[in-house]
């Protein structure tokens, strides 16, 4: 059964930036679609940006033109550029693959804007 491990979260001052790193293990396939979500405190998770086998992208709203999603194919790992970081981007950040039947998510790592 393939895992995904996720790092790159800390503590940032607003306006700054984090590339989130998420690498997939345990599958011999290659994965095409893979995605990050994040959870809020005491609110739902919500998606955040994904990246499709052909490349293409997309991205909620609120970090378009912030946040960039990429990926190394050939290590089957996904990556989250974030930039322009604000006080509501605080949230435990998870990276999210169709392993499995329902797919699989990350462990989460915690990233906080704050002064």
């Amino acid at each position: 059964q393939g895992q995904l491990v996720e790092s790159g979260g800390g503590l940032v001052q607003p306006g700054g930036s984090l590339r989130l790193s998420c690498a997939a293990s345990g599958t011999r396939f290659s994965i095409n679609t893979m995605a990050w979500y994040r959870q809020a405190p005491g609110k739902e998770r919500e998606f955040v940006a994904v990246i499709r086998g052909g490349g293409s992208t997309d991205y909620v709203e609120s970090v378009k033109g912030r946040f960039t999603i990429s990926r190394d194919t050939a290590k089957n790992t996904v990556f989250l550029q974030m930039n322009s970081l604000k006080t509501e981007d605080t949230a435990v950040y998870y990276c999210w693959a169709p392993i499995g039947g329902l797919g699989t998510w990350g462990q989460g790592t915690q990233v906080t804007v704050s002064s």
